[in-house]
């Protein structure tokens, strides 16, 4: 049975204007390099700069290979939970119920296009943002859905995952930083202890 390789990426990097910063462009060279070793077919990004920048820099680490946007990876909340977590109150009180519906659809449309088998063996960038790629994680493993708001995510960190008919999902990687530097790794979450 064919396997539908998804090759997750959040974005480099950015600054407060959603471009990337110097970090972020070598972050994002760092992970093409490493996914030049993947027969990649297609590099799909989120319309925002911080990521249209980050696959443009993934893409030219892979000679001939199409990069497109893909709508369904706009950075959104892709669930909002009852009662909210007190630790993310704050974040949450500006959602009203058409903003939590619209999350929800966005999030049904990312993983109705893309965590299923495909009909042949394919290798697929998706360059989004930390909670698309927690809701992928989620959704993959099954977990309830506001599981995504305890999955942190880092720049320019890889996550595989598999998708096949006769074996279902598998989370092969999870947040791997391995092609980038110490001092690349964990951009954007505060000062913590860097793996």
């Amino acid at each position: 049975m064919p396997t539908r390789h998804l090759h997750v990426l959040r974005h480099g990097a950015s600054d407060p204007f959603g471009e990337l910063t110097e970090e972020g462009e070598r972050q994002a060279e760092l992970a093409g390099r490493r996914l030049a070793a993947v027969p990649v077919d297609v590099v799909w990004h989120s319309p925002l700069p911080r990521a249209v920048r980050t696959a443009e820099v993934v893409g030219a680490q892979l000679p001939g290979v199409r990069v497109a946007t893909a709508s369904e990876l706009i950075d959104h909340v892709p669930h909002v939970p009852c009662p909210v977590p007190a630790a993310w109150a704050g974040f949450f009180d500006a959602f009203d119920t058409a903003e939590a519906a619209e999350g929800e659809r966005l999030a049904a449309a990312l993983t109705t296009r893309f965590a299923r088998a495909g009909d042949v063996e394919t290798h697929e960038v998706l360059v989004t943002h930390a909670f698309q790629v927690a809701w992928l994680v989620r959704d993959a493993l099954g977990a309830p859905p506001e599981s995504w708001l305890r999955l942190p995510y880092a720049n320019a960190a890889l996550t595989t995952i598999e998708y096949r008919d006769d074996r279902g999902t598998s989370l092969v990687a999870f947040n791997d930083m391995g092609h980038l530097p110490p001092e690349l790794r964990w951009t954007g979450f505060g000062p913590v202890a860097r793996p």
